[in-house]
């Protein structure tokens, strides 16, 4: 696999760059005397720089998102056929890579029934959190208005995801946040919290129920977790823990919430990380992997239950979720997710998943024989 150097000079991008472009999360005071790096081409798992640098993505576009590697002209031209045929309407309206792709997630996901489209993972878990509130003023007088979040987790970038935020560097000096959302602890095993419990998993769940407790049970709507606690360390749930918190959130009726904007379409070798567990959800939060990058999508879904609570009323213009994402009707994401699903499925993706998480945790290990750590 070799890199393709664009045919023309591109000072004058690297210059463009340097005096307009505003990057994400990185300090511009060294551009001032050094080049910004300009990514300009991938194949397979592999991406060259403007000066023909060869990297191995390790990270799939920095921030979990190419699941599928770049290079997929499938994908492309799937975008482009949708584009020319019908760009975008207003989701108020349906189209025809909209309803295909919900009918193919949906088939993935037993138990869910309804796709709510939007086109980023932080807008999808607003949606959400907009619906439980919601959920809220109708049902319970306003009373279960609040959602739960764990500590290191990440649920977005809007000032209230950011408040149902559990990394506070993140959040730093971006307050004040959307109030009503209550931190519960996380369950890393490394920084043992309770060295005296029979069951860890068990235990950390059980110190999510102190916090319910504390607020008291019928104020709190839902509760909104990372399956694998992903940018919070990459965190894997201890054994019993899930079991307990779905035990502790149906004793109280506490909707739950599953933020897969990193785990799902594939990356844990289940199509979602939740699946695992054998968690039943009643809202899931997906984006970053839909498409794999190739265009932007990001989802809601949610049971039937809970779609049917927007219907009880027809004759009350207040009854109905009354929400919209403009690019959530955007053509181009569902068709490439179409393809996505596609690729996932005929290259056996979720079995390389395991494959290679395997592979990976034994070499891991003879390194760990080899070198000791203390």
């Amino acid at each position: 696999m070799t890199f393709s150097r664009p045919a023309n000079d591109i000072t004058g991008v690297i210059e463009a760059d340097r005096a307009h472009l505003w990057h994400h999360l990185i300090q511009h005071k060294p551009f001032e005397t050094i080049d910004p790096r300009i990514m300009v081409e991938g194949k397979g798992m592999r991406i060259w720089d403007a000066t023909g640098r060869e990297y191995l993505d390790a990270v799939s576009g920095g921030v979990w998102t190419v699941n599928v590697g770049y290079g997929r002209e499938r994908i492309a031209d799937a975008v482009r056929d949708a584009l020319v045929k019908m760009n975008f309407f207003s989701n108020a309206a349906g189209s025809i890579p909209g309803a295909r792709y919900a009918q193919r997630l949906i088939e993935k996901m037993p138990g869910l029934s309804r796709v709510y489209y939007t086109n980023s993972g932080s807008e999808a878990n607003e949606k959400v959190f907009k619906m439980v509130r919601q959920i809220s003023h109708r049902h319970h007088g306003g009373r279960k208005s609040k959602i739960l979040f764990r500590d290191r987790d990440y649920h977005g970038t809007t000032i209230t995801t950011l408040s149902a935020g559990g990394q506070a560097e993140r959040g730093a000096q971006y307050g004040p946040y959307t109030p009503g959302f209550v931190e519960v602890p996380h369950c890393l095993e490394y920084r043992n919290q309770y060295p005296d419990a029979e069951s860890y998993g068990v235990a950390a769940a059980d110190a999510i129920e102190a916090v319910i407790l504390r607020e008291g049970p019928d104020t709190i709507g839902a509760i909104c977790l990372e399956p694998v606690t992903a940018g919070g360390g990459v965190i894997p749930p201890p054994d019993g823990y899930w079991d307990r918190v779905q035990e502790i959130c149906r004793a109280h009726n506490i909707l739950i919430h599953m933020d897969e904007v990193v785990c799902g379409l594939g990356r844990t070798g289940e199509w979602f990380g939740y699946q695992h567990y054998g968690i039943k959800p009643d809202f899931v939060t997906m984006a970053k992997g839909v498409a794999s990058g190739y265009a932007a999508i990001a989802c809601a879904v949610t049971t039937e239950a809970v779609f049917e609570i927007f219907k009880d009323d027809p004759d009350d213009p207040m009854s109905y979720f009354r929400d919209i994402s403009t690019f959530g009707g955007c053509t181009a994401g569902p068709a490439a997710a179409l393809e996505n699903m596609a690729i996932i499925e005929e290259e056996d993706l979720l079995a390389n998943t395991v494959a290679m998480g395997a592979r990976l945790m034994h070499n891991l290990r003879a390194l760990q024989d080899r070198h000791a750590v203390f």
